[in-house]
C-alpha cells in the first residue's frame, strides 16, 4: 500500500482533491492510502505528496511556513528523498524560486524562475478563469493518455516563468502562451486545477498515482 498525502497547511481545495485523488485510485486501480495532514512528519514519511493552493503566493508562502517543521520535511522528503511531488495551482508556484504577487516573497526554490502577473494580449480579462487546452511540451508519464485536445479548468491572476524552458512541461493559450504545467526529476506541477478538469484531470491525477521517476 502506497501512503500518499495530502498537505493543509490552510490553503487548497483540500475536499475537492481529496475527493478527486480517490476516485483516480479507483480508476487505476491504485492501492493508495490517501491521507489529508498537516503533520510535518507524516509528510516526511509518505511515499507521494501532493500541495494544494489557492490565493495569493504571499499568504500561502507563510501559511505553509507557520506549519512547524514543514517546510523541512517538505526538503527532506522531495529533494533529498525524490519522493513523487505534484503541486496544484499555488501549491506548483511555490516550488519557485521568488513570487511577485504582493511584493516579492521566496518559494521553495527547487525551479528556478519567477511567478509573475499573466498579461494577456487582446484585452483579455485576468484573472484568466475557464477551460483552456494544453499544448505538451514534454513526452511525460504524468501527462500521457489525454487525449488529442485536453481541456483543462484554471482561474489564476499568476503563472511560473521558468528560467529554464524545458522544465516547462505544458502551455496554454490566453493570449499569449502561459505556463500550464512544470515538471523536473520527481517534481511535477499544474497551474489548472486537475481536480475540476474532469475526465482529464482524473487522468492526470491516476497517472501521478502511478508514477515513477527515474
Amino acid at each position: 500500500m502506497t501512503s500518499l498525502v495530502l498537505i493543509d497547511y490552510g490553503s487548497g481545495n483540500l475536499h475537492s482533491a481529496e475527493r478527486a485523488l480517490r476516485a483516480a485510485a479507483e480508476m487505476c486501480a491504485a492501492a493508495v492510502d490517501i491521507e489529508v495532514t498537516g503533520d510535518a512528519d507524516r509528510v516526511q514519511k509518505a511515499d507521494r505528496i501532493v500541495l494544494p493552493g489557492v490565493g495569493h503566493f504571499a499568504d500561502c508562502a507563510a501559511g505553509l511556513r507557520a506549519v512547524e517543521g514543514m517546510e523541512s520535511a517538505l526538503q527532506e522528503a522531495v529533494i533529498h528523498s525524490r519522493k513523487p511531488f505534484l503541486g496544484i495551482c499555488v501549491g506548483m508556484q511555490l516550488i519557485a524560486e521568488w513570487g511577485l504577487e504582493d511584493g516579492k516573497t521566496p518559494g521553495l526554490g527547487w525551479i528556478a524562475g519567477d511567478v509573475d502577473r499573466i498579461k494577456p494580449g487582446g484585452g483579455l480579462a485576468v484573472p484568466h478563469m475557464g477551460w483552456n487546452g494544453l499544448s505538451l511540451k514534454q513526452d511525460h508519464p504524468v501527462l500521457a493518455g489525454l487525449g488529442d485536445d485536453p481541456h483543462v479548468y484554471f482561474t489564476h491572476s499568476y503563472a511560473m516563468v521558468p528560467t529554464n524552458p524545458a522544465d516547462i512541461a505544458a502551455t496554454t493559450e490566453y493570449g499569449g502562451e502561459i505556463t500550464a504545467a512544470v515538471a523536473r526529476d520527481n517534481l511535477f506541477g499544474t497551474q489548472f486545477h486537475p481536480e475540476k478538469s474532469q475526465r482529464v484531470g482524473l487522468r492526470l491525477l491516476a497517472n501521478f498515482l502511478t508514477w515513477e521517476p527515474a
